[in-house]
């Protein structure tokens, strides 16, 4: 398990939060398996056959290989080359079906529940391949996970990270010239420079929700990245927008991914333009470190707005926040404030 972002926290939230961000990325297979679980958890599936889950995640799959074609590190793979014949019209929905049941779950059925060479501890499924069968046995673990407030982002959170990896395998861009950009209108991440036209990559909340625990950064409250969940959560800047100019001439992108936090609404109001007190500084450097070792289009972002080693970035975090500080004197603290765990 990542050992950073499992400290002090063996929750079920951040064991499933773990296989999403930080599992082993050699094809996108483990999100579409992840959306398809999700889907078939949905409607209160125990036991899962190969051949049902075969429908959604073959869907899944197709969808993103009409937008990304890359969608594995590998040069070829025999499953994907049958999802590109049938969206050329070669196969039918039924003959695609039988193939992702035969070669689509060879590996990601094992490999899933895997995280930096260990399996998890609460397990959110058993594999039933016995007497010709080949099923998926849903464990109280994964039911329980489907009561608890945090599930209703998972969804969203798969298909962000998802959007971040395939970015990465479909762009040939130096990675030291790749910077992720936020659209704040839109609450959009984006890419674009010199030499490319502008491309959406995905929702900013969708994105960071999951490095966040699914919590207020400053309150760490429950948060919902659900379009009309009256716990929608605000996209803050950690250290405030109103200095940009005064950040810029030091050459720093105060609207930069390493300075955008999810806050509660409530909460955010009452921050406003503020600078937290210092203490928040350490959650902001673990969560970036996050995304670092994650390792996607944010991950090399950051690296690249803040320092290529952990001390680089931290010697700019408080370099930063002294700037901010200087030009506040005051700091803030959020009136309601529950114990944080990163």
């Amino acid at each position: 398990m990542n050992s950073s972002f499992q400290f002090n926290d063996p929750s079920l939230e951040s064991q499933w939060r773990a296989i999403i961000l930080f599992g082993k990325n050699s094809a996108t297979y483990k999100y579409a398996f992840a959306k398809s679980l999700l889907e078939l958890v949905e409607k209160e599936k125990t036991r899962i056959s190969l051949a049902e889950l075969a429908i959604p995640f073959t869907h899944n799959i197709v969808n993103h290989l009409k937008e990304n074609d890359k969608q594995g590190s590998s040069s070829s793979s025999t499953f994907l080359n049958a999802c590109r014949s049938h969206i050329k019209g070669e196969l039918t929905k039924q003959q695609l079906y039988g193939i992702t049941e035969k070669l689509g779950f060879v590996n990601v059925v094992d490999a899933f529940q895997n995280v930096n060479g260990g399996t998890i501890p609460n397990l959110f499924y058993e594999k039933d391949y016995k007497a010709g069968k080949k099923d998926i046995v849903i464990t109280d673990d994964l039911l329980r996970l489907k009561e608890l407030y945090q599930y209703q982002n998972f969804n969203q959170e798969v298909e962000a990270r998802w959007n971040l990896v395939e970015t990465a395998w479909n762009l040939n861009i130096n990675p030291n010239l790749l910077e992720v950009k936020y659209d704040e209108d839109k609450s959009l991440f984006f890419l674009e420079n010199d030499f490319m036209r502008r491309i959406d990559i995905t929702s900013v909340r969708d994105s960071l929700n999951g490095y966040q625990k699914g919590k207020c950064f400053y309150s760490f409250k429950d948060i919902s990245v659900v379009k009309g969940c009256t716990d929608l959560c605000d996209v803050d800047h950690f250290l405030p927008h109103l200095n940009k100019e005064a950040h810029a001439k030091n050459g720093v992108n105060i609207n930069g991914v390493w300075n955008l936090v999810l806050a509660d609404s409530s909460i955010n109001r009452e921050k406003s333009a503020k600078v937290p007190e210092k203490r928040f500084l350490d959650r902001l450097h673990n969560r970036n470190e996050f995304y670092i070792e994650s390792k996607h289009p944010l991950a090399e972002t950051i690296i690249n707005q803040t320092g290529k080693t952990k001390q680089e970035r931290i010697r700019f975090l408080q370099k930063q926040y002294q700037l901010a500080y200087d030009a506040s004197i005051q700091t803030w603290k959020p009136s309601e404030e529950y114990i944080g765990n990163f």
